[in-house]
């Protein structure tokens, strides 16, 4: 049985025990604090067409996103009225949560090690998906590689976006951060 008040990830021990003194040797940082680390995880479902013709279908995608995050998903709604897409300003359009602290760490292990390799022709993640400022940005096209789901009860299979946020100055440190944490990179 899991002590939670002792509890820590795997990946935050890991990032502690090894990880740091290795990007510090790396990039030669003089400070500890200079050293990357992750911020912020952030997940979103986007239901698009089908939560347009099926309100329910963003209320569904919110119950899987939080059952994957193992914390309560918000559902997120338009900005504007377009007339083009049949969107009314307020909609309901999908589903998004932010992790921090723990639940991140976890999450990130559960995406490495249980999830990705459960995807249908896995190659790798690319390399290229960063943003400039040290932030990954990846899709998963099927939300049911993950064990959370319970693949008899879902009505829909949703895509869904994982940005990695970090606060490394440059892509290239950004890279070597996850590649420490296992980060399936194909180039």
């Amino acid at each position: 049985m899991l002590d939670a008040a002792n509890y820590t990830p795997r990946l935050k021990k890991a990032y502690a025990e090894t990880v740091r003194a290795a990007l510090k040797e790396e990039f030669g940082y003089t400070n500890d604090m200079q050293i990357p680390r992750l911020d912020k995880i952030v997940l979103n479902i986007g239901c698009g067409a089908e939560a347009v013709r099926d309100s329910k279908k963003a209320k569904s995608a919110q119950e899987d996103l939080t059952s994957i995050a193992g914390q309560k998903a918000v559902i997120t709604k338009a900005k504007k009225s377009i007339a083009g897409f049949r969107v009314r300003e307020e909609m309901p359009l999908g589903a998004k949560v932010t992790l921090r602290g723990d639940r991140m760490y976890d999450f990130l292990d559960r995406m490495i090690t249980v999830a990705m390799p459960r995807i249908r022709d896995f190659r790798g993640v690319p390399g290229s998906s960063f943003d400039g400022r040290g932030n990954y940005a990846m899709g998963i096209k099927e939300h049911i590689v993950f064990p959370e789901i319970n693949f008899d009860k879902v009505d829909e299979v949703w895509g869904m976006d994982v940005i990695i946020c970090t606060n490394a100055k440059t892509d290239a440190e950004a890279k070597s951060l996850l590649k420490h944490f296992n980060m399936p990179f194909n180039s």
